[in-house]
C-alpha cells in the first residue's frame, strides 16, 4: 500500500504539474506609463506589470531577478524591444514571450527579443541546477536510511558528526563536479558547496528526525515530502511562475526549491536573493536536528543487568540446586546451616548471639547426640556439635574425614 501511495504521489506531481502549466503574475518591468497600462490591460493577471522609471533602472531590476523581462518602446517609436533572463529557466522565458509576442501582435507592433542573461553553454536546457538538488538530497535522504539502521552501533553524537561531515563533504564534491569539471554551473565554487552542504544536511537530519518519530513510515514520509514534492515543486522543469498557487508556496518553503532558487542566484544573479532560500535551508537543517535531539534525549536507556556469577558445584556428583538436606538417625530432614551464597558459605543461623561460635571452614560433618556422627554429604574434616534441644552447640574437630555419602 505504502509503494502505491509513493508512485501515485511521484507520477501526479511530476506528470500533473506540467500537463498544462499556465503564467501567473509573471513580474515584468515595462517602460513609460501609458505602455504599462496597455500591457496589464491587455494580458491582465499573467503577467504583473512592474513600472519602470527609465530603461536603465528596469534592467537593473532583470540583473537583479526583481522581474523575469523588461518590455520597452524600441529604436523606432512603432517597435517594441522585449529583454529576457534566460537563467529564469526556459519554461518561464518561454512563456513571457509567448505572452508579450501575442499583445505586441494584437497591437500591431513590432517585437524584438533579446536574452540579456542567457543560460551557461553547458546547460543549455537550464536543468544543471535541478538536477545537482535532486543528486544532493537523494543522497541526503540515503544517508539518512543508514544512519537509521546504525542506531543501535553508533551513540547520538556520533551519528550527528557522520550526517554533518557527510552533508559538508558531498557539497564541496558536488560542487566540484558540477562547477571546475563540468562547468555546467557558473557559480562561484565555495558558495555553490555551501548551499548543496545546507541541503545535504536538511534531507539528511529531516529524514533521520521523520524516521525516530514516525518509526517504520517514516522513509516513505520522507520520500513523499523531499523527493517527491520538494522536487516537482522546485521551480527547474516547470517555473514557480507557471505553478498553482499552492505548489508556488510549496516551492518557497521545501529545501530542494530554496536550493534551485540560490544555485540560480549565485550563479546568474550576483546572489540577490539568496538570503530567503538559504535561511529556508538553515531552518530545515537546525530545526530537524533540534527535534530529532529531543526526541532522542527524552529516550531512557535501560540500566544494565548486573551479570550472576555461576553456581558452584558441590563437592559430591549430585548436581544440588536446592537447599543442601541432610538426614538424620530417624530419618527426618535437616536443612543445611551453611548454604551456598555467591560461592561462599554463609554463617550457620544461631538463635542467640551470645553463644555464636566463629564460622566453621568446610568439610565438615554433624554429631547427633553423645557419640553419633552423621556425616555430611560429600564434605569431611570438622564436627558439628548439635544438642538434643535443637539449639546450635560448639563446633568440634573432626580427627578424621567422614566418608562420602553418594
Amino acid at each position: 500500500m505504502i509503494g502505491l501511495i509513493v508512485v501515485s504521489a511521484f507520477v501526479s506531481c511530476y506528470i500533473g504539474l506540467m500537463r498544462d502549466p499556465q503564467p501567473h503574475r509573471i513580474p515584468v518591468a515595462v517602460t513609460g506609463a501609458r505602455l504599462a497600462g496597455q500591457v496589464q490591460e491587455a494580458l491582465g493577471d499573467s503577467v504583473d506589470v512592474h513600472r519602470a522609471a527609465s530603461a536603465s533602472a528596469a534592467h537593473d531590476a532583470l540583473l537583479h531577478r526583481d522581474v523575469v523581462a523588461v518590455l520597452r518602446t524600441g529604436p523606432h517609436a512603432e517597435g517594441l524591444a522585449l529583454d529576457t533572463a534566460g537563467a529564469n529557466g526556459l519554461s518561464t522565458t518561454a512563456a513571457v514571450t509567448r505572452l508579450v509576442t501575442g499583445y505586441a501582435h494584437g497591437a500591431g507592433r513590432h517585437l524584438t527579443v533579446t536574452d540579456t542573461v542567457p543560460l551557461d553553454r553547458y546547460d543549455a536546457r537550464g536543468l544543471a541546477g535541478f538536477y545537482l538538488s535532486f543528486g544532493v538530497t537523494l543522497a541526503g535522504f540515503a544517508l539518512a536510511q543508514s544512519v537509521v539502521g546504525l542506531a543501535d552501533l553508533l551513540h547520538l553524537r556520533h551519528r550527528f558528526t557522520l550526517m554533518a561531515a557527510f552533508a559538508a563533504a558531498s557539497g564541496l564534491v558536488a560542487a566540484a563536479i558540477a562547477g571546475p569539471v563540468l562547468g555546467a554551473v557558473p557559480a562561484p565554487y565555495l558558495p555553490l558547496a555551501f548551499v548543496l552542504a545546507l541541503l545535504a544536511a536538511a534531507a539528511a537530519f529531516t529524514t533521520k528526525m521523520l524516521a525516530t518519530y514516525f518509526g517504520p513510515l517514516g522513509i516513505p514520509v520522507a520520500t513523499l515530502l523531499l523527493l517527491t514534492v520538494g522536487n516537482s515543486t522546485s521551480g527547474a522543469t516547470i517555473g514557480t511562475d507557471l505553478l498553482p498557487r499552492g505548489a508556488r508556496t510549496l516551492s518557497e518553503l521545501m529545501p530542494p526549491g530554496a536550493a534551485v532558487r540560490a544555485i540560480g542566484d549565485i550563479s546568474y544573479f550576483q546572489g540577490s536573493h539568496v538570503l530567503a532560500p538559504l535561511a529556508t535551508l538553515v531552518l530545515w537543517a537546525a530545526g530537524s536536528t533540534i527535534l530529532l535531539a529531543l526526541r532522542t534525549s527524552g529516550q531512557t536507556t535501560p540500566a544494565p543487568t548486573r551479570p550472576q556469577p555461576a553456581p558452584v558445584p558441590h563437592a559430591s556428583d549430585e548436581d544440588r540446586s536446592g537447599p543442601v538436606m541432610h538426614a538424620s538417625g530417624d530419618d527426618r530432614s535437616v536443612p543445611d546451616p551453611h548454604p551456598y551464597d555467591e560461592g561462599r558459605f554463609a554463617p550457620a543461623p544461631y538463635p542467640y548471639d551470645e553463644d555464636r561460635p566463629a564460622p566453621v571452614p568446610h568439610p565438615y560433618s554433624y554429631s547427633y547426640g553423645e557419640d553419633r556422627t552423621v556425616p555430611d554429604r560429600g564434605t569431611a574434616g570438622t564436627a558439628v556439635t548439635v544438642w538434643s534441644g535443637g539449639d546450635a552447640g560448639r563446633f568440634t574437630a573432626d580427627p578424621a574425614p567422614a566418608r562420602h555419602h553418594a
